[in-house]
């Protein structure tokens, strides 16, 4: 995929490129909105005699930039091991760790256009951190021999339509308070399945991941004691492609799935994630592990791809075509921080079992969705912070 780091620097200077090239609109319509706010020293008003804060606005929450950095590196952890929470973190970040979510809401009676743009700006920066993680995990478990290209692509294909879509349909339209709802309803859902997926019923017909793992962490406790394993060579083969069928083995275990299944999949992953401003990673789990069957060790490099098409997809579009801005100066740094994360992940996440890989994924959920769903819904939160 990125095979030296010439190609890596003429990507990143593209990437400057763009956002060099279309600042003056992100700069017009942040502007506007900020013309278009009462000026005052009352709340939902713009007191232009504070310093300036995120987005350059006057008043504004100034975040810690060390801070946003360490949280950048949890955030790339996180969604290099499992694969998902990537986009969810970023938000817990954003929304509540950095008050970018209280200011916004100031604005919501005073300014709409402002409490929009804001919200927004909150979407397409979670979505830049794990757009990045998805990167650099997709090319480290790739050559782990961790990620089921087949898959991963067929899922990217549905998701492009799909990320696209979405933020050109909702941009501009969606409140913090739906937004919010919304984002703890999906996520808390998504717990409790993966929470029946670990009981003896939901684990009855997942025998290839299961022996798949098996065979993977006999390999690397083997590895561990100092006996040679070529786990590259173990890792996923392609068996046989077609349009309704993909024959692939991973540790001598053989899977199969229907190539037309994860497109369709794709395309209503990436609209959900697209309209909730993440990446998609906390739907994909679970996608992998149930319609696929994957084991968790194949889940996180496949999901990163998938993940990788619909970030840039809805960011281009986010960024392009509805001239959202972002806060470059913090985005900056959570880059690098992301990047720490990301490369940590994948040596990692090989010493930790497979049950308790979706254990993790499954406290993150609940403790995510019940935060926001309470937060969205009843105007407060049951567990902190509050």
């Amino acid at each position: 995929m990125f095979k030296s780091r010439k190609s890596l620097l003429i990507m990143a200077l593209a990437a400057l490129a763009v956002v060099v090239f279309f600042e003056p609109a992100f700069a017009g319509k942040l502007q506007a909105a900020i013309d278009a706010t009462p000026k005052g020293t009352g709340p939902g008003e713009i007191n232009t005699e504070l310093a300036t804060g995120f987005l350059g606005i006057n008043g504004a929450p100034s975040p810690n930039l060390i801070l946003g950095f360490a949280w950048a590196i949890w955030v790339g952890w996180i969604f290099s091991t499992v694969g998902a929470f990537g986009g969810i973190m970023a938000g817990v970040g954003h929304i509540t760790i950095y008050g970018f979510g209280n200011f916004a809401s100031t604005f919501k009676k005073t300014s709409p256009v402002m409490n929009k743009l804001v919200t927004d700006s909150i979407r397409v920066s979670n979505q830049w951190l794990v757009g990045t993680s998805a990167a650099m995990s997709s090319y480290n478990y790739f050559k782990m021999g961790r990620l089921v290209l087949p898959l991963g692509l067929s899922l990217a294909a549905g998701s492009i339509a799909g990320s696209y879509l979405v933020p050109w349909l909702t941009a501009g339209k969606i409140s913090l308070k739906d937004y919010i709802g919304y984002f703890g309803l999906f996520v808390l859902f998504l717990g409790c399945y993966l929470f029946y997926e670990t009981s003896p019923k939901g684990q009855a017909n997942k025998k290839e991941a299961k022996e798949a793992a098996k065979a993977f962490e006999a390999s690397i406790k083997k590895e561990k004691e100092g006996g040679a394993v070529d786990t590259q060579s173990l890792g996923v083969k392609v068996i046989s492609f077609s349009l309704t069928k993909c024959i692939f083995t991973f540790y001598g275990v053989e899977f199969s799935f229907n190539p037309l299944v994860p497109v369709v999949g794709g395309f209503c992953i990436a609209s959900l994630a697209s309209f909730l401003g993440v990446g998609g990673g906390f739907l994909l789990v679970p996608f992998l592990t149930s319609v696929a069957g994957l084991p968790m060790y194949l889940v996180a490099g496949t999901s990163a791809l998938a993940v990788l098409v619909g970030m840039t997809t809805s960011i281009f579009t986010y960024m392009v075509v509805k001239d959202t801005p972002v806060f470059w100066p913090l985005i900056g740094v959570e880059l690098l921080g992301i990047l720490v994360g990301s490369f940590i992940g994948p040596r990692t996440s090989k010493y930790i079992p497979d049950v308790w890989l979706k254990r993790l994924f499954i406290v993150l959920a609940l403790y995510v969705g019940i935060r926001y769903s309470t937060k969205g819904f009843l105007g407060y939160s049951i567990v902190p912070p509050f």
